[in-house]
């Protein structure tokens, strides 16, 4: 009899969704080959899976996720709530927390933007508590690379998790922590109807800089804005086209950033000749089309800790589609694109750099052609099939005996943090002096 394995999918899985929800749809297609799969998903979805259940359920009411977690023999979730991972921490139920998006650290990068509020710390304060749970009482957990992963052995090494017998058990500990990256399509994308010919000012034989993806804020669209309205001058049929700009989960907020590009497109006079938004998102099945249409795909950040442990999937798109890469220098998948020889990366926030490499990669057919062919190995590496092996190695393994540490004071945190931000900046402060009184244990 196959194990059965609940996915959690955190973010809308649908025909058009974000990061988050193609790794939970992608690794239920994958696990299903090896386990019988059910994949969670928060809301109502218009896809139907062919060799897994699809169920609706909120990851975010303990009651509910406590309920259908206990009827698996394994979970896989990016978070749970908190009295659900205690719980699960003393059930014979494995669980399996996925840390490829570090969300604390993403939160703060998103918070850089907004105003100052009490009911933002409370948010943060949450996150971080959370966090802290699942590092301490999973039974494994999967991050998105080796950086990555030096952060969660630290992290998990402050709570207690590497010892003695975990060492003995495994020297390299990979059974604890191992890295699952996102993945590429084995299957090539196909041509059809993209961005040429499409998208109004966007034609057959221009120069296409695309972003892919969204544009949040710990992003720097400013930078390559910049840099494109300089080299417009002498490459009249540049354009910089923005993929999405609007998150198909309506939960998402609008991206203080991406007002910010939309300002500066116009106030150099770029809109309209060299610089698109696509209103909204791809779907899913017709990104492929639309990254055959580029000619340069595009990732910037800043010098930030955001950036020092982000995992840019939107990067691996580029690779999937043979497309040579131009990025700020600083985070795994830009470090790949600098040692393989995959594009160029450049400083944060250089925008005589953005020109100059933009300039080069365009210009340089031969260098195209090297890069393209230097993909074909990288597109191997990343194909979902190999990326997914540590997870089914993790998920065949049978559980071991578990400790639940800390548990009533994790409790009294989160039902004060719940409640307060829930009630929005209302009460944020007295939440956090009684917070202040409540010790970890």
């Amino acid at each position: 009899m196959k194990r059965r394995v609940l996915l959690v999918a955190n973010d809308l899985v649908a025909t058009s969704m974000g990061g988050p929800g193609i790794r939970y749809w992608r690794f239920a297609e994958e696990l299903s080959g090896h386990f019988d799969v059910t994949l969670a998903v928060p809301f109502e979805t218009d896809l139907d899976g062919d060799r897994f259940q699809i169920v609706v359920a909120n990851p975010w009411s303990a009651r509910e996720m406590t309920a259908l977690c206990r009827r698996f023999d394994a979970v896989v979730a990016q978070r749970l709530p908190v009295p659900t991972m205690l719980a699960l921490a003393s059930s014979p139920t494995r669980a399996i927390y996925d840390l490829y998006a570090p969300l604390p650290i993403e939160n703060l990068a998103f918070d850089a933007l907004e105003p100052e509020k009490p009911a933002k710390e409370i948010y943060h304060r949450l996150n971080t508590l959370t966090q802290l749970t699942a590092l301490q009482t999973g039974d494994a957990f999967v991050c998105a690379s080796e950086k990555q992963r030096d952060l969660w052995l630290g992290a998990l090494l402050a709570e207690g998790r590497i010892d003695h017998g975990s060492y003995t058990h495994d020297r390299s500990l990979r059974s604890l922590l191992d890295v699952v990256p996102f993945g590429i399509d084995s299957e090539p994308p196909r041509r059809g109807p993209g961005l040429r010919g499409v998208m109004p000012g966007v034609g057959e034989h221009d120069e296409v800089v695309l972003w892919g993806g969204g544009i949040w804020n710990w992003f720097d669209p400013l930078t390559v804005i910049r840099a494109v309205g300089e080299l417009s001058t002498r490459r009249p049929g540049l354009r910089l086209v923005f993929l999405g700009t609007a998150h198909p989960n309506p939960a998402v907020p609008a991206m203080r950033r991406a007002a910010d590009a939309v300002a500066l497109e116009n106030e150099l006079g770029l809109a309209g000749r060299h610089v698109f938004f696509n209103d909204g998102w791809v779907p899913f099945a017709e990104y492929g089309a639309h990254l055959l249409d580029a000619d340069v795909g595009v990732s910037a950040h800043f010098d930030d800790l955001e950036a020092r442990f982000a995992f840019r999937t939107r990067i691996l798109d580029y690779f999937w589609a043979g497309l040579p890469v131009v990025a700020t220098e600083g985070d795994s998948l830009s470090d790949l694109v600098a040692s393989r020889g995959l594009g160029r990366t450049v400083r944060a926030e250089d925008v005589s750099g953005w020109v100059e490499a933009l300039d080069d990669v365009l210009g340089d057919e031969a260098g195209r052609a090297g890069i393209v062919a230097r993909l074909a190995s990288v597109r191997e590496e990343f194909a979902w099939p190999r990326v997914v092996e540590p997870l089914v190695r993790m998920l065949s393994e049978t559980p071991t005996a578990r400790r639940r540490r800390r548990g009533a004071a994790r409790l009294a945190q989160y039902s004060v943090l719940r409640a307060s931000y829930a009630a929005g900046s209302r009460g944020a402060l007295g939440a956090l002096r009684r917070l202040a009184r409540l010790r970890a244990g």
